[in-house]
């Protein structure tokens, strides 16, 4: 009778093993999912937002690092000028970012409380050089192609 048992207790416990095995694989899919998969598709979403947004006139980073202002734009290309009166013709896909200049940005309405605020970021203008500053840290005190960079003295 014992005999008979056995083989019954050894069916369920390997039964009991599989399906906790299914749930530990079914487990790292998502956790798959999660960390690797939907953080690549927000950045694809993302990289193409920014290529249906560009207009003639921004000023962008192509993933190389060059740095230049639009001044054509077809399906597949856009054209960059560089320097002046040097324009390279690129891959839209190869524009990492769009440059967004602090003046540029839209605070929304501001209440009485901000004015302290506003006394100190005025201060703060007074004391930085003239022209557009660029956001990024790379871009502190730096002035761009059409603010005297690259001149020497």
């Amino acid at each position: 009778m014992l005999g008979s048992i056995s083989p019954l207790l050894a069916a369920s416990s390997s039964s009991g093993s599989a399906f906790t095995s299914l749930i530990f694989i079914g487990f790292m899919v998502v956790i798959f999912y999660m960390v690797l998969i939907r953080p690549q598709r927000r950045r694809q979403q993302a990289q193409r937002q920014l290529i249906e947004s560009l207009d003639v006139g921004d000023e962008v980073v192509t993933l190389g690092g060059m740095y230049g202002t639009i001044r054509a734009l077809d399906d597949e290309s856009v054209t960059l000028e560089v320097a002046p009166s040097v324009d390279i013709r690129f891959a839209r896909g190869a524009i990492a970012r769009k440059l967004v200049y602090d003046d540029e940005e839209d605070y929304g309405d501001e209440s009485p409380a901000d004015d302290e605020q506003d006394d100190h970021h005025e201060e703060a203008r007074q004391q930085e050089p003239e022209g557009r500053s660029r956001s990024g840290p790379w871009f502190r005190g730096r002035k761009g192609p059409s603010e005297g960079a690259g001149e020497q003295s």
